[in-house]
């Protein structure tokens, strides 16, 4: 995680990182690996989100740890690459001063739970994005997506996520797994979509290469 952190941020792309649960500890190193943001799955309370917020950030507002090494060199690695003129590297000051404002906390939207309760969820503070998984949305929900079709049921509570964002002053995304559906759900609002999964994109297209490559 360290690794791919630092490389991609050194592109001037921000990297996210989407930890496996909602343990303190696991938010911690994330973040103090240079994560500008971590992702969050399978959340089902609003109780369950505000403890989340609180590791994510430094006191007052959390409860946070400081001293890793790592933040401040994600962070000017990102803004120099991004930046023409060069950028100055962070100091751990500076770090710590905007890190609670910078650092972005997002919530993955799928379970009945959640759901049900995602006005709520959307209105704590320190929550960035509301994010839906649509496969285990659908699946908790009782409508999973079979051989990729999204039910009016399903489709219904995704659009739900999306203006409970809205309505808070949030962002919304959406687990997306082509090009198509990219643009299908950009157009529909919502602010942060995926285009692939490095699992599909990759055997796909060595797979297009290697038949072309033997004439087939």
């Amino acid at each position: 995680m360290h690794e791919a952190v630092a490389a991609i941020a050194s592109t001037g792309t921000s990297p996210l990182v989407r930890i496996p649960g909602a343990e303190g500890w696991m938010v911690k190193r994330a973040l103090d690996s240079g994560a500008h943001g971590v992702v969050v799955p399978l959340l089902q309370t609003a109780a369950e989100v505000t403890q989340l917020v609180r590791s994510a950030k430094f006191p007052p507002r959390g409860v946070r740890g400081f001293g890793s090494p790592f933040p401040m060199g994600a962070f000017s690695a990102a803004a120099a690459a991004a930046s023409s003129s060069g950028v100055a590297a962070l100091s751990q000051s500076e770090y710590l001063a905007q890190a609670n404002e910078a650092l972005l906390t997002i919530i993955q939207i799928e379970t009945a739970e959640a759901l049900g309760a995602v006005d709520e969820i959307a209105g704590i503070n320190g929550v960035d994005v509301l994010f839906v998984g649509p496969y285990d949305l659908g699946i908790n929900i009782g409508h999973p997506i079979v051989e990729g079709v999204i039910d009016e049921e399903l489709r219904a509570a995704i659009e739900t996520v999306r203006r409970a964002a809205a309505k808070a002053g949030k962002k919304s995304g959406f687990y997306c797994t082509s090009g198509a559906q990219s643009r299908e759900y950009a157009e529909k609002g919502f602010d942060m979509v995926s285009i692939a999964a490095d699992m599909q994109a990759l055997p796909t297209y060595m797979g297009a290469t290697l038949r072309t490559a033997k004439g087939g």
